[in-house]
């Protein structure tokens, strides 16, 4: 069985972008949130291997929610994904413990080379 990844953007489209990268090359995405209170939630409930976390969601922001799932386990992979030009909060993310960040629009390559990074 594939490592087990939640998938975590406001917008539909990018969610089904990411999952067909990731089940293309393996991996099982157990569930998809579309902001961040939704992500915590599924984090506590499925305690995926990894999560992919967009930054600018409505309701809770991905760096929050971020936060909030370090403050549950501590050991959680996250990898944050981000437009161009979001620098400063890629800088807030990986201070606050992400892991890595990939950037929108995506390249599969880039995405898979991430998440194998972060799960080695």
């Amino acid at each position: 069985m594939g490592n087990r990844i939640l998938v975590v953007d406001d917008a539909a489209f990018m969610r089904m972008m990411i999952k067909d990268i990731l089940t293309k090359n393996g991996f099982d995405v157990v569930a998809e949130a579309a902001d961040g209170a939704q992500a915590v939630e599924k984090y506590k409930e499925l305690k995926p291997d990894l999560v992919t976390m967009d930054i600018t969601m409505p309701e809770m922001d991905g760096i929050t929610a971020l936060k909030e799932i370090k403050g549950i386990d501590p050991s959680a992979k996250i990898i944050m994904c981000s437009a161009m030009g979001q620098q400063a909060m890629v800088i807030d993310a990986i201070q606050a413990g992400a892991k890595d960040f990939i950037v929108k629009p995506f390249q599969a390559d880039r995405v898979i080379e991430a998440i194998q990074k972060t799960l080695a």
